[in-house]
């Protein structure tokens, strides 16, 4: 199942962020820290090497994700040239007092009040950029919500004579190439609910779970899952949640299963997963038919970014 998602506002939201990343000192990029890759907008990286900005990776909600991935995608992101990638939960203050000093060793230039730090905050939709952002100023200033795309303007907002924050709308991008990708985006809540069905994704991520964290469906829900498929993860979840449909003979109610197993891994219910590694996203993306470029430095621009 191929999902794309590309609200109107994301082009005008793109075409601000270009323009603002030319003051721009340091891109802090917030990922969701149980898709660390596929929470990454290929646009982000672009705009940021044309104008050639060092980038604060946050590996947000990593109070959920499985901590030994996400030591594995800390390693990762660290080998990369002008990146600094830290592990966070924007809802513990103590995490995110220190990404401003974390940016600011990516441009020590940009010390003093004659020349403050200016820091640019991206990212896909509903990876926690509002959270992150009300956290930093300590105090409600970009609304939060459980929908995608709730943020639809970029805002300035000067914290201190020396920091400068800019904030901006979450981005997808046109294309999501790797269909496995629009599937941990849907399963992760970060593209609108028109663009995929909830059976779909659930089946997929319940075919995920079994293979790589079968305790945690027998904790959270009380079945066995020796000899199962996603299918079956569904039926029994239906079972045990007591999803029936009415006047249909107890015909089981999937798609209420499936909203059921979606928002237990959204909500970090079922336990700290993380639906892709570095050595299984090469995995994945080897398996291609179409060849599939991930470097962002081997990507070129496809229109002027100025």
């Amino acid at each position: 199942m191929a999902i794309q998602w590309y609200p109107g506002h994301m082009t005008s939201a793109r075409k601000k962020a270009a323009e603002t990343m030319a003051v721009a000192d340091v891109v802090v990029e917030v990922l969701d820290a149980r898709l660390p890759q596929a929470s990454s907008n290929p646009m982000i990286h672009e705009l940021r090497h044309f104008r050639q900005r060092p980038c604060l990776k946050l590996l947000n909600k990593a109070d959920v994700a499985d901590p030994v991935a996400t030591k594995a995608w800390l390693e990762h992101f660290s080998k990369q040239p002008g990146v600094t990638a830290v592990a966070i939960s924007c809802k513990k203050a103590g995490d995110v007092a220190k990404i401003p000093s974390l940016a600011q060793k990516l441009a020590p230039h940009r010390c003093d009040a004659v020349k403050p730090l200016r820091l640019l905050i991206m990212g896909i939709p509903n990876v926690g950029k509002s959270t992150l952002m009300n956290a930093l100023v300590k105090k409600k200033v970009a609304a939060v919500g459980d929908m995608p795309a709730v943020t639809k303007s970029q805002q300035r907002i000067d914290i201190s004579s020396r920091l400068t924050i800019y904030d901006t709308p979450g981005m997808l991008w046109p294309k999501i190439e790797h269909p496995v990708d629009g599937l941990m985006l849907a399963a992760s809540h970060a593209v609108g609910v028109n663009a995929y069905i909830d059976e779909e994704v659930a089946t997929w991520l319940a075919g995920y779970l079994l293979e790589n964290y079968p305790g945690l469906l027998k904790a959270r829900y009380g079945f066995a899952t020796e000899g199962m498929d996603a299918v079956a993860v569904l039926e029994a979840v239906a079972r045990k949640r007591g999803c029936i449909l009415k006047g249909r003979g107890g015909e089981l109610d999937l798609e209420k299963a499936s909203g059921i197993l979606l928002n237990d891994y959204r909500t970090g219910t079922l336990g700290r997963i993380t639906l892709e590694t570095p050595a299984l996203r090469a995995e994945r993306l080897a398996s291609l038919t179409e060849p599939f470029v991930e470097d962002p430095d081997a990507a070129p621009l496809s229109e002027d970014l100025s």
